[in-house]
């Protein structure tokens, strides 16, 4: 579903010390996980210029049946403009693409019927009701979904009687999202979804995004936000420059790093070196420390309990300790040499 119209140009460890409860989690989450291999999108090769500007370089793809697929990197890295040419809202310079077995320009008509399209930039009349809205789009296909149950499922029947302009921005998002699936589409793109959005909303947003993948959707989504596609996709296709640098389960892209895990603490007395204490602990590798704040450097799934136990055998008291474990962060880090700009 379109909206050109509107568009605009493990398991927790508590550990109790001193009288103070410190928590590590592992808060990556696992997606759920698709079962079929059938392709529903193939990009060979595709290109797409603006002038001497290249904004994608020769990008090859493919999205299997049910899954979530991400493309994540800064803005302007060029997935807005990939997915705009997988949509057939832009015209590629070169390459081949396949959505559902049609080609984007040629079955244009056809593949609308069939996709749901929640774009970067996205408005509606302020003065629009959310069931207007609905009602509008719905008459815009041949089949439809009952958009009455479409605004219950998206937390949004209390608003139905509400003017757009009225609505919070996760509200506002739900409703674009609604739009999207107004035509019971196979392929979902949903592309920066959750930019400006504060904390609370945005994990509402990726429950949704669950619930689409759960009813035998297909997504394909693009954000800036490494957290976002850590937790909710089952494959990342890391861009930049317009190229794909990487490509895996957000799973073996962290593992391939082979990167350390980081336990993070405060020493109560500062002239302590625990660098010298923790020396021969198991699966330590470097110790750091400025003034008071200490991190360790180490591998393995018990690091943090030897760490917190050689510690705690030596007498050095410590507080607020946490770990960090590698993320997709790390990865673009790795892969590119630069920190991640949004």
């Amino acid at each position: 579903m379109y909206l050109r119209c509107a568009r605009k140009g493990l398991k927790p460890i508590r550990i109790k010390y001193y009288s103070v409860v410190f928590v590590l989690t592992d808060r990556r989450v696992q997606s759920h996980k698709p079962v079929h291999n059938k392709t529903v999108v193939k990009v060979e090769e595709l290109r797409k210029t603006y002038g001497k500007t290249v904004a994608v370089d020769n990008m090859s793809f493919e999205v299997y049946e049910g899954e979530i697929f991400g493309m994540v990197g800064p803005n302007g890295a060029g997935k807005t403009t990939t997915i705009e040419c997988i949509e057939g809202l832009r015209q590629p310079d070169k390459g081949n693409i396949g959505v559902l077995g049609l080609n984007p320009k040629r079955d244009e008509h056809a593949l609308r019927e069939r996709i749901g399209v929640q774009l970067q930039t996205s408005a509606l009349q302020d003065r629009i009701k959310v069931w207007e809205a609905l009602d509008l789009y719905a008459s815009f296909y041949p089949k439809s979904k009952d958009w009455e149950a479409l605004l219950e499922r998206l937390g949004l029947a209390d608003k139905r009687n509400d003017y757009f302009d009225k609505l919070s921005g996760g509200q506002k998002q739900r409703v674009f999202v609604a739009l999207a699936l107004i035509n019971d589409p196979e392929v979902v793109f949903l592309d920066e979804l959750t930019t400006g959005l504060d904390p609370r909303a945005r994990h509402s947003i990726w429950d949704l995004v669950r619930d689409i993948q759960k009813s035998g959707k297909t997504v394909i989504l693009t954000t800036h936000f490494m957290e976002e596609a850590e937790r909710l996709c089952d494959r990342v296709a890391i861009v930049d420059h317009g190229r794909i640098v990487a490509l895996d389960s957000p799973a073996n892209l962290i593992q391939s790093l082979g990167a350390e895990n980081r336990i993070i603490f405060n020493v109560e007395n500062a002239d302590e070196r625990p660098s010298e204490k923790l020396k021969g602990t198991a699966g330590v590798t470097k110790i750091e420390q400025i003034g008071d704040r200490v991190i360790v450097y180490g591998r393995g799934n018990e690091l943090a309990g030897k760490v917190v136990n050689a510690l705690t055998s030596k007498g050095i008291r410590f507080s607020n300790l946490r770990t960090e474990q590698p993320n997709l962060e790390d990865v673009f880090l790795t892969l590119t040499g630069r920190e991640m700009e949004v």
